[in-house]
């Protein structure tokens, strides 16, 4: 008998962060499918801005998100934030990983907000999402051989990307 998987609507936890105003840049798997790669993933992966207004707003969205620990533990953001690189959590929607400063990055959301565009995914939503650029520079820091195949979708959406700029400009 296989294990149920844990439920993943990212549209729910999307719909918490904007409720509360929450400033961030999808990262991650998702970030990388709105952008074109074929993968599947099962959380989202999210860098917020470090202001204190915006911590305190994206406390109160993972509180409307019932955010925990794997292990169960409750969530103490002022306390929990700082003492990880990466703070992995279970909401009733799915994974939410929080990423401060991501591998790759020089200030994580200062660095990832210059290039990073608003994307539509439907029902009224359209979350800020890492460039396809900055998404391959993550994932080759990382140096994982799992994410040698998205990577490469990266590099060829960039690829094409470039190619259409160029034409345009002509």
């Amino acid at each position: 008998m296989s294990e149920k998987p844990d439920p993943f609507d990212p549209y729910a936890i999307l719909t918490a962060l904007e409720r509360q105003r929450v400033t961030y840049i999808l990262i991650g798997g998702f970030a990388r499918v709105i952008q074109g790669t074929e993968e599947l993933t099962r959380g989202l992966d999210l860098v917020p801005s470090l202001r204190a207004e915006n911590l305190r707003r994206l406390g109160l969205a993972l509180d409307d998100l019932d955010a925990r620990f794997p292990s169960g533990k409750q969530l103490a953001l002022d306390r929990d934030f700082a003492k990880q690189a990466v703070l992995e959590l279970r909401t009733a929607a799915g994974e939410l990983k929080i990423v401060p400063e991501p591998v790759g990055t020089r200030g994580g959301y200062d660095d990832l907000r210059r290039a990073a565009t608003r994307e539509p995914i439907g029902g009224g939503l359209r979350p800020s999402v890492a460039s396809i650029g900055d998404l391959a520079r993550m994932l080759a820091a990382l140096g994982r051989e799992q994410d040698v195949p998205p990577l490469q979708q990266l590099r060829t959406l960039a690829e094409l990307e470039r190619s259409l700029i160029r034409e345009i400009g002509r």
